[in-house]
């Protein structure tokens, strides 16, 4: 459905009173929409209400349209409003509807009126949703893979509050378990290398270059006390320094690429709760868990798994998968309506196992998304680039921020679905042209910034936002490509929203920034010898620079006045 300003509106009702009025023993809840047809000659807007009443009525789509048609055109309200230019039946019952300039004109006076709120829609009815990301486990700094996700997370949030949603943004610490034991026992090999002694680094252990920095600041600091420390009894504190180190760097990195989270969750909150053990009970007790073995068994082969998976081990350790029961659980608890989780995509096999523990605790695995992100390729030219890290094993998420910036790094994040393999090419990043879409959007919008500033400086004013735009302005066709775009803010703001797909609104901006600028190369705006003509093209830009605006800020990426 396309987005509603008031003409829409308009047309959008008198449809529907037409429908009502015309037809008998339409269902009550029967809605017909518009939507903006593919190709230039099919109109500017169209509805296929024709066909759809005629899998109701049995009768032949065209009949249905003609009526529908004839109805419109007699309408005094619509003939009044001077909306429409001319309305086509095409096959096999599409009603096409070709627009005038009037209507052109008013939906640049809607964006102007509602301003930032333009393209905000009431889609969660202010529902409590979580959105958690990132979640990286403190064992070595973020890579550009949790950088996607960062971005990804980040705008699924935005786009969420702008629809209506009341949104919490968390980060889960994994701050228990085998991960941060071979953490610390990685610093400690560090620490004692460090020292002239012998180390081994765990088969399973970390091996980057920042756990050596990590360990001399400790020598720094402590100085060879825990030499003579068994290993048992300090690598408790390894992995608590290192762990805090690494997260201390990992909020640093993720501030640097305007993330913010509204809490930071710790694995070790459900263990220190005896949350593990409640949900377990529960399961227990509503027959999914069973004991076998010495060890406890959730019954996942009940929710079409291939087999049943292991909570609790022999030893009374709890699994990486009793937690993640657990939290979900938590989250349920904690009152929100949906959940929404940000993986990497190797943990695509697992969506069906949680799912499973959420239906098993009593809450709605309908309520629950996961985002997967795909994998980075570096290209350097058009080659693949193998950066340096201190990682050991990735190219860290901060060396290519360094290198192209943030707005870049998280523009190009967006540019696929995040579950499509992304391509990104460094030096297209830095290029200061058209080929770098980064640039090319913040060019159109300081731009436009720079003739408003222009025409200011002339001593003129700005008209006001209900400033009666001349409909000859939409013969020239670049304008009225330029305005139609901005008619359909609302609707890649909604299918952004409801199908958490940032990468609508990454290529809705470069269509708009290239629209623009073919309209600025066709019309001339300052110089222009007809006054209203001059106003009327004013107008249509601040429209441009405010939508433009509000996406940029959705994607987290700034808006340059000047560039």
């Amino acid at each position: 459905m396309i987005g509603e300003n008031n003409a829409v509106v308009l047309l959008h009702e008198t449809l529907n009173k037409i429908i009502a009025s015309e037809f008998e023993n339409i269902p009550s809840d029967f809605g017909a929409d518009f939507e903006h047809p593919k190709h230039e000659n099919q109109g500017d807007i169209s509805t296929n209400a024709a066909m759809r009443l005629a899998k109701i009525l049995k009768t032949n789509p065209k009949i249905i349209a003609e009526k529908i048609i004839a109805a419109l055109n007699s309408n005094d309200t619509l003939k009044n409003s001077g909306y429409i230019e001319k309305i086509e039946l095409a096959n096999p019952g599409f009603i096409n509807i070709f627009l005038a300039g009037k209507f052109f004109a008013g939906a640049v006076n809607d964006v102007l009126n509602q301003n930032n709120n333009y393209g905000a829609l009431n889609l969660g009815n202010n529902k409590k949703v979580q959105v958690e990301f990132v979640s990286a486990n403190p064992t070595g700094p973020l890579h550009i893979g949790h950088g996607r996700g960062a971005a990804v997370g980040d705008v699924v949030a935005r786009v969420l509050k702008f629809t209506g949603w009341d949104v919490q943004r968390e980060y889960y610490i994994n701050d228990a378990g085998l991960q941060m034991e071979n953490l610390g026992r990685s610093t400690r090999a560090r620490y004692f290398e460090l020292l002239g002694h012998d180390f081994e680094i765990p088969e399973n252990g970390y091996k980057g270059e920042y756990l050596k920095d990590i360990a001399q600041e400790i020598i720094n600091k402590y100085g060879e006390k825990f030499l003579n420390v068994p290993e048992n009894e300090s690598v408790a504190f390894f992995r608590d320094y290192a762990g805090n180190k690494i997260l201390d760097g990992i909020k640093k990195d993720l501030k640097e690429f305007r993330i913010e989270f509204d809490k930071y969750f710790v694995e070790s909150y459900l263990h220190e709760n005896n949350l593990i053990n409640s949900a377990m009970k529960f399961l227990k007790e509503n027959n999914y868990a069973y004991e076998a073995d010495g060890a406890l068994w959730f019954k996942s082969t009940d929710f079409d798994d291939d087999k049943d998976r292991v909570l609790i081990r022999a030893n009374g350790v709890s699994t990486y998968f009793a937690a993640d029961v657990a939290y979900h659980k938590n989250k349920f608890d904690r009152g929100f309506a949906r959940v929404i989780d940000v993986w990497g995509a190797d943990h695509h096999g697992y969506i069906a196992r949680v799912k499973a523990g959420i239906k098993a605790t009593g809450n709605d695995p309908e309520k629950f998304d996961v985002l997967l992100i795909q994998l980075v390729n570096l290209l350097r030219g058009g080659e693949a680039v193998n950066m340096s890290t201190r990682s050991g094993e990735f190219v860290e998420l901060n060396e290519v921020v360094n290198e192209v910036g943030t707005d870049a790094t998280r523009f190009f994040f967006l540019t696929r679905r995040s579950d499509s393999q992304l391509d990104f090419d460094l030096e297209i990043a830095k290029e200061q042209t058209s080929n770098n879409p980064v640039y090319y959007i913040q060019y159109a919008y300081a731009r436009i910034s720079g003739v408003l500033r222009e025409f200011e400086n002339r001593g003129k004013i700005l008209p006001d936002n209900n400033f009666e735009i001349p409909a000859e302005i939409f013969n020239n066709k670049d304008a009225r490509l330029l305005v139609e775009l901005l008619t359909k803010y609302p609707d890649e703001i909604k299918n952004a929203s409801e199908n958490l797909a940032p990468h609508v609104l990454t290529g809705y901006l470069i269509n708009l920034a290239g629209a623009f600028h073919a309209f600025y190369n066709t019309n001339v705006i300052l110089n222009e010898p007809d006054e209203k003509i001059s106003l009327g093209r004013l107008n249509i830009i601040r429209a441009v620079k405010i939508v433009i605006g509000s996406c940029l800020e959705l994607l987290g990426v700034n808006a340059p006045e000047r560039m």
